[in-house]
């Protein structure tokens, strides 16, 4: 027999990777265990903020569920807003009173969870988002809660809570049409508009991405100013009204600016430009003092100016006047309009350092145009309420005003 060792085999033992074993998800049990907090503090919100605060629920794994519980007082299912098995507490959001005294308490206690634990306003954003998505589910008094809940949140600055994702969900088809959208956020506005300012609440509309949207919350068939007005005001929210008819206008005269400059960049025939301008009056309601200052703004626009040569700019100030005289005579129709071009001139050099000097010629080209008539120079001259640059305007139109004084004597 050999004495050999007998062969083994050789290599690299390979150590196996322990896998970490994740708990199963137990969203029942969390539910419950909040739930009998509610219950042995008897809804007292300073008592259960204590027992939360020193619990060792695991509120990272079920932040959801825990707002499910404060809303309704026990679990949902899965993406619904129907009641799941396990305990509830009759102390939830959703049973209380439709009232802010009543509301407010729960707003003031989510803060205080959320300042211990900041990470659950993901949590909160993701169940108001899906019950707002779901407002048909809830009663009609359970939706005016939401709606306070939701004005408080945002009024009492709930640390960051954004209110784009909050809101976004409101606009489903199935919700603006049947009318449920325009209550939740008539009932949010009148409680916002309660501690803040129509300023703030614009501010938060812009922030979420809706200021431009307003009549999006009323039924296809009511999507008019007239409609968001008479309902508006019916709700006692004038202000928000104003603001809605304000930024209308705004977009109308922008619209007519736009459509202004083309034509005349194009150098559309002046009988169609009217048209056009009078076209858009008519059906916008636009006030012939706007009108006015729209076409001088974009009479302006469009020249073409030299940087230095103060002698250019001139001739292609004086030019365009007189190119365009006709357009500014069809709605310089009285008095009152021409010395609101006056001052419109007025300004427009005083503010632009390149037309300071220009203001004479300007004046001067305007009459000769038959666009100003003496009597609407010799007032602005002599009462002219604008103080932009007046006294050094009213001294260099001083000839041309002599001259017009002269020229009527010898008349």
């Amino acid at each position: 027999m050999s004495s050999k060792e007998k062969p083994t085999l050789g290599g690299t033992r390979i150590k196996t990777r322990k896998r970490n074993i994740a708990a199963p998800l137990d969203p029942a049990t969390f539910a419950d265990a909040v739930v009998q907090i509610y219950l042995d503090n008897a809804g007292d919100l300073e008592l259960v903020a204590k027992n939360i605060e020193s619990s060792d629920l695991n509120f990272s794994r079920y932040g959801d569920t825990f707002f499910e519980v404060v809303f309704t007082g026990g679990r949902t299912q899965p993406g619904t807003i129907k009641p799941d098995e396990g305990e509830k507490h009759p102390y939830s959001v959703l049973d209380c009173e439709p009232k802010r005294e009543a509301i407010l308490p729960y707003v003031l206690y989510i803060q205080k969870i959320l300042r211990r634990r900041p990470f659950l306003i993901k949590n909160l954003e993701n169940v108001m988002r899906r019950f707002l998505q779901s407002l048909e589910l809830f009663e009609e008094n359970e939706r005016k809660k939401l709606a306070i809940f939701t004005a408080l949140t945002f009024s009492q600055k709930l640390s960051g809570l954004p209110p784009e994702t909050v809101f976004q969900p409101l606009f489903k088809d199935n919700l603006v049409g049947k009318g449920l959208v325009l209550y939740f956020i008539t009932d949010f506005f009148k409680e916002y508009l309660k501690e803040n300012s129509l300023d703030d609440l614009i501010a938060l509309l812009k922030r979420g991405k809706m200021d431009d949207n307003l009549l999006e919350f009323f039924p296809t068939a009511k999507r008019t100013a007239e409609a968001f007005s008479e309902h508006f005001t019916k709700e006692g929210l004038m202000a928000l009204v104003e603001y809605n008819e304000k930024k209308i206008f705004e977009v109308k005269l922008k619209e007519m600016k736009s459509a202004l400059t083309t034509q005349i960049a194009e150098e559309t025939d002046i009988s169609e430009v009217i048209e056009t301008v009078k076209q858009r009056v008519k059906d916008a309601k636009l006030p012939d003092i706007e009108v006015v200052r729209i076409l001088w703004d974009v009479l302006m626009d469009a020249v073409q100016w030299s940087g230095k040569n103060q002698q250019q700019n001139a001739n292609a100030a004086l030019r365009q006047v007189k190119t365009w005289a006709e357009l500014l005579n069809a709605f310089c129709t009285s008095g009152k309009l021409e010395l609101e071009l006056m001052y419109k001139v007025q300004i427009q050099c005083y503010e632009d350092a390149k037309l300071m000097k220009l203001f004479p010629e300007i004046v001067r080209s305007l009459y000769d145009q038959d666009v100003l008539a003496e009597d609407t120079i010799l007032l602005w001259f002599r009462k002219g309420a604008n103080p932009k640059g007046r006294q050094t305007f009213v001294k260099a139109l001083e000839p041309f005003v002599i001259w017009l004084e002269e020229a009527e004597e010898e008349d």
